[in-house]
């Protein structure tokens, strides 16, 4: 279902994420939730630590990831990279995030994207209540994560977006096992991607 816009501000959606790295099923999802939430653009937030992935181990860092989402979303015009949460304390909270944009930015509202995983997930969020109390949240579908629209609280919606298989973890082993990953990674940092993510000496 499409969200109607319920105020003439401008409305970005916030994709925080590692993008560990990005890949071309973020872009295609991003252009779909453009329509569906009816969002003027949507800011790839790129984090420099997610709070419930504190043992990771094959983070790449930050200022890669962010160039290569830079890279990648050079030629998107509505989609946009953003190190705005490496500004902040880390580790990164989506609840202080959105309360620092909406207080650099009031004449904007802020809408947040994430996935079915992570709205089951929502309770265990830092200040899952202000992100509610205070922002919109878009939802799309992931395999084998259904969510119950009946059950879902006011200013959360459910979209019908495509789902996407790829991931960055399996994109991350491919390079490591010395497959090639053409058409999972945009074309512009593919060969970033491969020198990156290759474990060999």
């Amino acid at each position: 279902m499409a969200v109607p816009p319920s105020s003439p501000r401008q409305r970005i959606g916030i994709f925080g994420g590692s993008f560990n790295p990005l890949h071309c099923g973020h872009i295609r999802l991003a252009r779909q939730l453009l329509q569906l939430a009816s969002l003027d653009e949507i800011w790839f937030v790129v984090s420099p630590l997610n709070p419930l992935k504190e043992a990771a181990t094959d983070l790449l860092a930050d200022d890669l990831r962010l160039l290569m989402t830079r890279q990648a979303l050079a030629r998107e015009p509505r989609l946009r990279a953003s190190d705005y949460e490496f500004r902040l304390p880390k580790p990164s909270y989506m609840w202080n995030t959105l309360a620092h944009l909406q207080a650099e930015w009031p004449g904007r509202e802020f809408v947040l994207v994430i996935g079915a995983d992570n709205w089951l997930a929502f309770d265990r969020w830092a200040r899952a209540d202000y992100i509610l109390a205070h922002h919109e949240v878009a939802v799309y579908p992931r395999p084998g994560y259904p969510v119950d629209c009946t059950a879902l609280p006011p200013g959360v919606h459910l979209l019908d977006t495509d789902l996407y298989h790829v991931s960055s973890t399996d994109i991350r082993r491919r390079v490591q096992a010395g497959l090639s990953v053409e058409g999972l990674v945009p074309e512009s940092i593919r060969m970033l991607v491969e020198q990156y993510y290759r474990t060999d000496e």
